[in-house]
């Protein structure tokens, strides 16, 4: 809840600009709450921590000069989306005007790393246990004992980036969703029971499953790729971990 002159008010939920429009570097937006986990704002473009994704860091400056250093995005609750500040002193206060601006560098590669990990997938059709990104790296964890040609993987990689496949964002009901089981591919992590809409991420011929992260417009962005290391993390888990080639 939010406490605003004495009263508790159920707090609004946060527009992720992100879903529509990943290139955004910078909005406007206003303050709607201030609380020791972090600034909610009516709007952003910051992407929070989810799906193997890092929240994305940036800093939120207002019209008089002041300015936020934000290290991290989380989830809040009902549907809210919390900027954790680099010192828990910040200076806003609910009802302030700012400029929402990404470190554009950094969120910009984990968009390749992720479209890159969709590739990943597409190639190597099992299910997936796990997968984490960071800039310079991405890693998915597959449930197979099936053996992995690194330089096989590779090639085909840097083939599919080669033809720059654009992508697209489409959206689905849960109802659709559920007479679709076979578009889920991630065995860890499920799109979120009870939702009115799932977005889905399709790159046509080669991949379409529900994400909720950011992604490159066309894949041709992605640049070289190489499979760096291929890990048995148990009898039926081999890891596959992809870097810039």
């Amino acid at each position: 809840m939010i406490a605003i002159l004495g009263k508790c008010v159920a707090p609004m939920s946060t527009e992720p600009l992100f879903q529509s429009n990943a290139y955004l570097k910078d909005c406007e937006a206003r303050v709607l709450d201030c609380t020791g986990e972090g600034i909610v704002l009516d709007r952003t473009i910051f992407y929070p921590l989810g799906g193997g994704q890092p929240g994305d860091t940036g800093w939120l400056r207002t019209v008089d000069a002041r300015s936020v250093r934000i290290i991290d995005t989380r989830k809040g609750e009902a549907g809210t989306i919390l900027h954790v500040p680099e010192s828990p002193v910040y200076g806003l206060a609910v009802g302030d005007i700012v400029e929402a601006q990404i470190d554009w560098e950094r969120r910009y590669a984990h968009m390749r790393m992720h479209t890159a990990l969709h590739l990943l997938g597409s190639i190597l059709r099992f299910g997936v246990t796990g997968g984490q990104i960071t800039a310079d790296k991405g890693r998915l964890d597959f449930d197979t004992q099936d053996e992995i040609d690194r330089a096989r993987v590779t090639a085909a990689l840097n083939e599919l980036v080669r033809v720059d496949t654009p992508t697209h964002s489409k959206w689905i009901t849960d109802e659709e969703l559920g007479r679709q089981p076979e578009l889920i591919r991630t065995m860890s992590v499920r799109p979120p029971v009870g939702a009115k809409r799932i977005r889905l991420l399709e790159i046509p011929g080669v991949d379409l499953q529900p994400c909720g992260g950011t992604h490159v417009a066309r894949i041709g962005e992605i640049g070289p790729l190489q499979v760096t290391k291929v890990e048995s993390k148990g009898r039926h888990n081999r890891r596959v971990i992809v870097s810039w080639g």
